[in-house]
């Protein structure tokens, strides 16, 4: 399966890269992005190794799969032959109020 970043996702992945930069060095930036990359290869190769996120189940949405990959959460869709990552979030942060952000972002 193909792996497809949404522009949301592009945007948490710049947000996350500036925040462990600014809190914790190049270093581990360097270690959090090679993880978030080794874990979408497994995505791509076993995509249906992620579990639905009990949010999303309890708002209607039982077709989003998630994987934790360090601290954070990658949420994603499968659309055989297709695999689109919508969001990648700090496991520590409420997923429903961060939906809730989204939904209101401009």
């Amino acid at each position: 399966m193909k792996v497809v970043f949404l522009q949301s996702a592009r945007i948490d992945l710049q947000d996350i890269r500036r925040y462990v930069l600014a809190k914790f060095g190049p270093q581990a930036w360097r270690e959090t992005s090679a993880r978030i990359r080794g874990d979408i290869d497994q995505l791509e190769a076993f995509p249906r190794n992620g579990h639905i996120p009990r949010e999303l189940a309890e708002l209607g949405f039982p077709d989003y799969r998630q994987i934790v990959s360090g601290m954070n959460r990658i949420i994603y869709e499968i659309d055989d032959p297709m695999i689109y990552i919508h969001l990648i979030v700090d496991t520590r942060r409420d997923l429903k109020d961060v939906l809730a952000r989204r939904l209101l972002r401009p």
